[in-house]
């Protein structure tokens, strides 16, 4: 046997993949499981970016290399539409940089500003990506907590007398994910004077702004924020693009140079049609943000039943793509709660605790299933 790398032993396989191959086993078996676990969006993209796909795939430069830091077009497409959604100015050349999904970019940020024994905050609860691929590069991850009880926002009296002589980045995520907590824009506010003053780099993971959702938001609208942070965006959720992997970085010129030196050694460019099929998404107006919303609306309504039946609690006022919720005190731990439902429903939900200590006693369910499949759902509960 061949030894691993020594990083390795610092983290564990991702839990969904380990969990789907569970649920898949039990699919295999005959059981009919309710995939209510993951955020992965069952509805197609908008017809006119599938066409752009299409057409692209018998462009001459198709089977071409691709460009580094994308198409011109499509950088140009990403800063249109920081422009028209956020209100943010982006220089097309310096300050976007496309991406293949923005989880490729949590490990090319982190290469490209950690060390080994450097500190990173990130919240809990919170994506487990941001604590993995610190791990993997050998800095040291630090929790900060966020609370029900402070609608999930950073806690500043604990950030003020924390030790960040070592903390290079501040991971931060609104809308967030996983209790659909909105941004608010006098957290982002404080938290550029904060970083500012001790010279972190924030960076805020911003995929859901356009989900159940008033007003999209980015930190980069703020005043100073260009100075310490950069923002990550995807089209998976908003545009229906998972699997196509497209993602964006955007930030100060320097800050972004030193990410596509990373990337620049970890691939060749971006497929040209998914590059066309991006640009087409970018260029979507409001209409179709609204439409997505229409059945997202329903479906929660749906989940809240659900969750309602299990005698869970929840925010109805929270946003995303997912919907958060407490169990009932007294109730077993939520791997447990949810392992008996999936043997028992063959309902797939997921626990809070994957997401952190702050995720025990929770469990969150996904929007990305049709209001027929959630009905058979509460079916089940109920029989």
């Amino acid at each position: 046997m061949i030894a691993t790398a020594n990083r390795l032993a610092s983290v564990q396989e991702y839990y969904f993949s380990r969990k789907l191959r569970e649920v898949a086993q039990m699919v295999q078996e005959g059981h009919p499981v309710i995939n209510l676990g993951i955020g992965s969006p069952d509805l197609p993209p908008h017809p006119e970016v599938v066409k752009a796909l299409s057409d692209a795939m018998v462009h001459p430069r198709a089977n071409m290399y691709q460009s580094y830091q994308g198409l011109p077009e499509l950088r140009s497409a990403i800063t249109d539409f920081y422009q028209n959604q956020y209100q943010v100015a982006l220089d097309p050349n310096t300050e976007v940089l496309p991406l293949m999904g923005s989880k490729e970019g949590i490990m090319h940020i982190s290469m490209a500003f950690l060390n080994k024994g450097d500190q990173v905050l990130f919240p809990n609860p919170g994506y487990p990506t941001y604590a993995s691929v610190t791990k993997l590069v050998e800095a040291e991850p630090i929790l900060y907590n966020l609370t029900a009880a402070s609608h999930w926002q950073p806690d500043f009296e604990a950030l003020e007398a924390l030790d960040t002589s070592r903390v290079k980045i501040m991971w931060i995520n609104y809308p967030h994910m996983p209790t659909g907590a909105e941004a608010q824009l006098e957290t982002f506010d404080r938290l550029i004077t904060w970083a500012k003053a001790r010279k972190i780099l924030l960076v805020n993971d911003n995929p859901y702004s356009f989900v159940l959702t008033q007003k999209p938001q980015s930190i980069l609208s703020r005043p100073g924020a260009m100075e310490v942070a950069i923002e990550l965006n995807s089209l998976s959720k908003s545009f229906n693009m998972a699997g196509w992997r497209v993602g964006m970085l955007s930030g100060k010129a320097a800050l972004i140079q030193a990410v596509l030196k990373v990337k620049s050694n970890m691939d060749s460019g971006m497929f040209f049609g998914i590059q066309q099929g991006a640009i087409a998404a970018l260029k979507a107006d409001a209409s179709w943000f609204e439409s997505l919303n229409t059945i997202y609306r329903k479906r929660r309504k749906l989940v809240e039943k659900l969750a309602t039946k299990l005698g869970a609690e929840f925010d109805s006022e929270s946003v995303g793509l997912f919907v958060w919720a407490k169990l009932p005190k007294g109730s077993v731990d939520a791997e447990t709660f949810i392992d008996n439902i999936l043997h028992k429903q063959h309902i797939f939900i997921t626990p809070g605790t994957i997401f952190g200590s702050q995720g025990d006693g929770y469990i969150r369910f996904s929007l990305c299933v049709p209001e027929t499949t959630i009905e058979e759902a509460i079916n089940r509960i109920e029989s």
